[in-house]
């Protein structure tokens, strides 16, 4: 019965992830006519000139939807156990894109973020943060230290799904008709978008993950045994 639980729970979990996929797809559809006035567009139009803004906005919208999708195939145990070429595959394509794409282009558009510095200095660190996590989730495959490859991932891809929760937060807050000044309301959501993600990861890892696999911090070695996860 638990393992029931555990499939539902992570097939709603997948079904969530996979329709906010679907969502920043439709907005992602826009921007593919190159005009300067497009949605977010419109209040970036002091750094659009920017040519090296402009083509990090552009490469980073487009793989967003990668980086989703080949992140949560990762956490699929059926597709490690029946596909296992395909799970490093997705794998690769996911580390390749957030270390040589989606990280360094969220790192310039973190630069020029609108709501000031301190939502500067929050996307820069996530970006920065999403680059070291991912190359340690990378390094730790290599190395076949799985325990840590595992939360490394999982800990990357937290920070993957902040794109997601970035907009549910504003979504919410709108919703609650907060009293807050606008740029106070995106500082807000630019911290909560990742911060939050991590805090449920570790939770994930600490409570969860160790306990199921039986280790602790002190054995990064032992080889888990993934089949105790569902």
């Amino acid at each position: 019965m638990q393992t029931l639980f555990r499939k539902a729970g992570w097939l709603l979990t997948a079904m969530i992830i996979l329709y906010g996929a679907w969502l920043m797809l439709l907005l992602t559809i826009p921007y593919a006519a190159f005009e300067k006035y497009t949605d977010f567009l419109i209040t970036k139009q002091r750094v659009y000139p920017i040519r090296h803004w402009r083509i990090s906005f552009y490469v980073h919208v487009f793989v967003s939807i990668t980086v989703l999708v080949t992140g949560l195939a990762q956490f699929s145990k059926y597709l490690l156990d029946k596909f296992p070429r395909l799970h490093r595959f997705s794998g690769k394509i996911y580390a390749i894109v957030v270390i040589g794409l989606s990280g360094p282009t969220g790192l310039v558009m973190g630069w020029y973020a609108n709501g000031g510095k301190y939502a500067r200095i929050s996307f820069v660190l996530l970006a920065i943060l999403w680059i070291v996590f991912t190359i340690m989730g990378w390094v730790r495959a290599v190395q076949r230290r799985w325990p840590e490859h595992l939360t490394w991932m999982l800990r990357s891809y937290a920070l993957t799904l902040s794109a997601l929760t970035l907009r549910l937060y504003t979504l919410l807050l709108g919703l609650m008709h907060m009293p807050l000044r606008p740029v106070t309301a995106y500082i807000t959501v630019s911290w909560l978008s990742w911060t939050l993600n991590l805090l449920v990861a570790e939770f994930i890892i600490k409570r969860i993950l160790m306990k199921k696999m039986g280790i602790t911090a002190a054995s990064p070695k032992e080889t888990p045994q993934l089949s105790k996860l569902n």
